[in-house]
């Protein structure tokens, strides 16, 4: 795998997620109902980085938790034989609540439509919106975010990575070349 780019830096990941933060209160008229579910792994910090700027513009706290999707996917015996779930770690109820999930990357839509179906097992929210850092295109199935950091059109022969201290010691988005 060989790098081809840096995407966004730091600094353009950080504003990217404030300029979501503020679509996901101006789209709610607030955050009242709101809460946020980071898709393990690196949704988890994300939506952490959301809340923390939605308590910035709204000084207000909104519940974040985070659910492993692992489970839940059409590709799960391709993953691993025997898959390793830790569930959700919600410490809220999604019934009645508008759950704005939180991931890096959309690509093909499947991490999507699993996050979807782990939060209907949980309950029956008001609202399911989708929050990425990332839009790659090549969706195989019909979603589509609502809130988009960076759409950057790629090759299936690429991949998009977004690198953050929590995992990589560093921040930024890159795409890689899988050809090399």
């Amino acid at each position: 795998m060989k790098l081809k780019a840096q995407i966004m830096d730091e600094a353009a990941l950080g504003r990217a997620l404030m300029r979501i933060s503020h679509e996901i209160n101006e789209h709610n008229r607030g955050v009242d109902n709101i809460v946020l579910v980071g898709v393990r792994r690196r949704g988890e910090p994300i939506a952490r980085r959301i809340r923390e700027n939605i308590r910035k513009i709204e000084d207000k706290e909104i519940p974040c938790g985070s659910l492993d999707i692992r489970f839940y996917r059409d590709d799960l015996s391709r993953l691993s034989p025997q898959p390793e779930t830790k569930r959700a770690d919600l410490p809220f109820a999604v019934t009645d609540r508008d759950v704005v999930l939180c991931d890096d990357v959309i690509y093909t839509g499947r991490t999507a439509r699993a996050a979807i179906e782990a939060i209907f097992s949980l309950g029956r929210p008001r609202s399911i919106q989708l929050a990425v850092l990332v839009d790659r295109g090549h969706r195989e199935l019909p979603i589509r975010p609502d809130y988009v950091g960076k759409n950057i059109p790629t090759s299936r022969s690429e991949l998009v990575e977004v690198r953050l201290p929590e995992f990589d010691g560093e921040t930024g988005v890159f795409l890689m070349d899988l050809s090399e």
